[in-house]
């Protein structure tokens, strides 16, 4: 072995390792190359922020064709937050701005809908396709500061987390804050006791929605006087706000019903289809329900998501780029074993789901009582096709409670 026949990055010689590549002046390790791999991947990840130039290329047209590979119907949600989203962030490269004086409002977003009709897979979807940080937070676990809970600044804390701390691209990011309807005010009537969760997070809330500047404390947790902050501009970061609002549908029937003096009045309730109300709900139907008028105010796009239908359901089973069965499809295929279903097996997943009024979010959890002993079973026997036929959807699924695939 000569003396030069070792790694000219890390020094090992040819005997302790399992490959060294020759160049023109030296050598180069296997594991000095897959370390050097990674960190390139990483450099090129970390480079990949959101580029306002993207815009250019794709207007509002283009993003809701972009949500139609991935979410099934909710076409009025998806031309709402497709608009917003465009204005939204061509606010961020406007040419004409400093010259005219004009500065552009955000526009923060409120999806209202039953639960699994495809708030958050909208949300997430988008910033998939922009490529910029995002989170989704759960309003559940907001107090007001001082109490048991999670302060709101814990919202900004996850998306510097989800952009490596990198505060830049941090503030041109998006925040889905789901459940915002279980901190709606709880009454108006006063009360002795505090209402730490609800309109106190409410106005919590608010700095982060108009734009301001916010410490955030770096690891989450409660702020305290000698902890480092990192400041995270709000401005430039769109909030997406999303709630199932159970019940909001009597509001909406209240107003609607209002005994109005005039002509045609009997005429306008017979046009109202009373089997969907939620496409007409607006800011007053919200602050009946209990949300507070500064942040209804915030949160200008008011849109909604309608329940599915059967055939919506049977759809989104089948037809999306992340399709349930695809999914199935590709890891039975992984052990070798082809996957089919009937048609037949499909349309009964369905009728459960929707006879039970569970949504899309309960599918993945009707497949996985079904499957789950085919999973467990197959990848060790020889067998290399599986056929899933409404005989056996049904005999799975009856062996479990429906309240179990609520969960």
């Amino acid at each position: 072995m000569s003396e030069i026949d070792h790694c000219s990055f890390c020094g090992r010689p040819r005997d302790q390792v399992e490959m060294l590549i020759q160049g023109t002046d030296g050598f180069i390790c296997n594991e000095c190359v897959v370390r050097g791999m990674e960190i390139v991947k990483e450099e090129l990840s970390e480079s990949e922020t959101f580029d306002p130039e993207l815009l250019k290329h794709n207007k509002p047209a283009d993003i809701k064709r972009f949500l139609d590979q991935y979410v099934i119907d909710q076409e009025v949600a998806k031309r709402s937050m497709s608009v917003a989203v465009y204005n939204h962030y061509k606010r961020l490269s406007d040419p004409l701005g400093d010259e005219e004086g004009v500065e552009i409002e955000k526009s923060n977003i409120i999806l209202i809908g039953p639960t699994g009709t495809g708030k958050t897979l909208m949300a997430r979807t988008i910033a998939k396709m922009l490529n910029v940080p995002f989170t989704i937070v759960d309003a559940t676990v907001l107090t007001e500061a001082g109490y048991v809970g999670e302060d709101v600044e814990s919202i900004l804390t996850r998306l510097l987390q989800s952009a490596d701390y990198d505060v830049q691209a941090a503030e041109k990011g998006i925040v889905f804050i789901d459940e915002i309807d279980k901190i709606a005010r709880k009454g108006d009537n006063p009360s002795i006791t505090r209402d730490v969760s609800g309109e106190g997070v409410q106005q919590a809330i608010l700095k982060l929605l108009e734009g301001s500047i916010v410490n955030v404390p770096p690891q989450g947790g409660r702020k305290h006087p000698e902890q480092r902050m990192i400041p995270v501009n709000t401005k430039n970061i769109l909030f997406l706000v999303g709630g199932a609002f159970e019940g909001i549908e009597r509001n909406i029937a209240n107003r609607l019903n209002t005994k109005v003096v005039g002509y045609g009045t009997q005429e306008k309730r017979d046009s109202i289809d009373k089997e969907n109300l939620i496409q007409y709900v607006t800011a007053q139907d919200l602050r009946a329900y209990g949300l507070i008028p500064e942040i209804i105010g915030r949160l200008p796009v008011v849109t909604y998501l309608s329940s599915l239908s059967k055939e919506a359901l049977r759809r989104i089973l089948t037809e999306p780029k992340n399709a349930l069965i695809k999914q199935y499809t590709h890891l039975f295929k992984i052990d070798g074993i082809e996957f089919t279903v009937e048609p037949k097996a499909l349309d009964y997943i369905v009728d459960v789901s929707f006879d039970n009024k569970l949504g899309a979010r309960a599918l993945r959890g009707i497949c996985e009582v079904i499957l789950t002993d085919a999973m467990f079973d197959l990848p060790s026997q020889a067998k290399k096709k599986f056929v899933l036929t409404e005989k056996l959807a049904l005999e799975k699924l009856s062996k479990i409670h429906v309240d179990q695939l609520k969960k």
